[in-house]
């Protein structure tokens, strides 16, 4: 336990005191959580390194930041065991897109919250346009706006669950094992996904948040808004207004980072919009020729 370190982290979600382990807390904690600490790749775009280890991720998101589901779902894990809770790693596997394999690949970290009523509870803080509140591991469909998961028994991990994204999110869905997991699962995929000019992290700058009525965002220059009623997309052509938004709608606003970085992250951003604005005309050159 670091008392300094907790407090700190509850202060950043807005609670005064350290609450009881209840299951309303964890309710509580987890909305906090996805509402006020963004899922984010801009440290790789600027050219950070940063371990997996839990305690280095509370750090991390203690100097304002957010980070990827080993860092969200690894700090987050260590203020409910701090608080009391029973708390458990998971390796799971995002499954992106029609042709990915499912699986628990380990491009992704699951928590596992037993002990509470209803339980056990899969925890999800890291996987963007996903979770708002804990789900009991129990099959079913759950809504929760302007979204629609489902949990199920995985077809591919022996004894794991398979969670399937609503059709209009970020990646088809998500399977984990059963098995307690360790830091060391992680390492090879964390150093892949940070690193490899092959990782969608590394190619597209991505922020995004949640609350209980809107899903926001932001991949190069590209903000969206999900809500119940529908999407909204709106680009971002000025540098200021990117770095407002960042600061204003994500709560990331990067006081350490100077003009000149700055400047070097909306230049990579402009080169990556010129790009996607080409691949799309030449996709619809194609499209038109066929």
């Amino acid at each position: 336990m670091n008392e300094p370190l907790r407090d700190a982290y509850l202060t950043r979600l807005g609670l005064r005191t350290p609450p009881p382990a209840t299951l309303d807390t964890l309710f509580e904690l987890h909305r906090l959580q996805v509402e006020r600490v963004p899922y984010e790749t801009v440290w790789i775009a600027l050219g950070e390194q940063r371990t997996v280890e839990p305690l280095d991720s509370l750090r991390y998101l203690l100097r304002g930041r957010g980070g990827y589901c080993y860092h969200l779902n690894g700090a987050f894990s260590t203020l409910l065991d701090w608080l009391g809770f029973d708390v458990h790693w998971r390796v799971g596997g995002v499954q992106g897109a029609v042709g990915d394999a499912p699986g628990a690949s380990a491009n992704h970290l699951v928590i596992e919250v037993q002990g509470l009523d209803g339980g056990p509870w899969m925890v999800d803080a890291g996987l963007g346009d996903g979770l708002h509140e804990p789900i009991p591991l129990v099959e079913g469909v759950y809504e929760q706006a302007p979204y629609t998961f489902a949990l199920r028994p995985s077809e591919v991990v022996p004894g794991g669950w398979r969670l399937d994204h609503d059709g209009r999110g970020s990646f088809l869905g998500m399977d984990f094992a059963p098995a307690q997991a360790k830091v060391e699962d992680f390492l090879a995929k964390h150093d892949h996904l940070c690193t490899s000019p092959e990782s969608g992290f590394v190619r597209v700058v991505t922020v995004s948040n949640r609350d209980a009525k809107t899903i926001r965002e932001l991949r190069g220059r590209l903000y969206k808004e999900t809500t119940a009623t529908g999407v909204t997309h709106t680009t971002i052509d000025d540098r200021a207004d990117y770095f407002g938004l960042l600061g204003n709608v994500f709560g990331l606003s990067l006081p350490e980072i100077g003009a000149d970085r700055r400047d070097v992250l909306w230049s990579r951003l402009c080169v990556d919009h010129e790009q996607y604005l080409a691949g799309k005309a030449a996709h619809r050159r194609a499209a038109t020729a066929d």
